[in-house]
């Protein structure tokens, strides 16, 4: 079976020689950038199996290269953040985006390798099947798995009441979004909301959605 190939970013030449020696040691081929620009490089020639992505660089930092990715359709590959200085908004903005894990530095080792091996584990069904899927995974928050989801919905139980409903609300209502192929009529009989009223809190949430006419909804 072949290696599977792993891209670290990190503009700490410590830290990737680390991640490098224990990845390498676990028998995975490890590529190397120490700047988002290089990740860039890397990405246009290449597509990696998964990428441990620090969100703290110099030149452009993690979460805007991971944005990057999702408006170029260069997300196809599962992304684990890294950081310092993590914070649960930060945890949770990366989740959102598409990243589907994230680990505060200093990474322990067995954390590390649990982490990448779940990844990696639960990208082969989407791999596997992305053809049947056509766009589901574009839908699902730029490519992030369930287990993303569910880091979203524990994440916020460490903010105040208000700034955690509205978390769980984005993400409530974006599942039933995606569950329903986009039907805002069909969502709102699941949730049992009215749908003018729905319309109106998926606009409050900044969550897309287009209103089809009422023979679309229908079906």
């Amino acid at each position: 079976m072949e290696s599977k190939q792993i891209l670290v970013v990190d503009d700490e030449i410590g830290i990737r020689e680390l991640l490098s020696e224990i990845l390498f040691d676990e028998g995975y081929q490890v590529h190397m950038a120490e700047s988002a620009e290089q990740a860039r490089a890397y990405r246009n020639e290449r597509e990696p199996d998964l990428v441990l992505l620090d969100i703290w660089m110099p030149d452009t930092d993690g979460i805007t290269l991971l944005k990057e990715w999702v408006d170029q359709d260069l997300l196809t590959m599962p992304v684990v953040m890294m950081s310092g200085h993590g914070t649960i908004e930060t945890a949770v903005e990366a989740t959102r985006i598409g990243a589907v894990d994230f680990l505060e530095k200093p990474i322990a080792l067995q954390k590390l390798l649990s982490t990448i091996a779940k990844a990696l584990k639960d990208d082969e069904p989407k791999s596997q099947h992305a053809g049947e899927q056509g766009q589901t995974i574009a839908l699902n928050i730029g490519g992030q798995d369930v287990d993303g989801q569910m880091l979203q919905i524990y994440l916020p139980l460490d903010l105040p009441l208000r700034e955690a409903r509205e978390h769980f609300d984005s993400i409530y209502f974006d599942y039933h979004l995606r569950k329903e192929v986009g039907n805002v009529s069909r969502v709102a009989d699941k949730v049992g909301l009215e749908r003018t009223h729905l319309y109106r809190k998926l606009k409050q949430l900044g969550i897309k959605f287009s209103k089809k006419s009422g023979a679309d909804e229908s079906q």
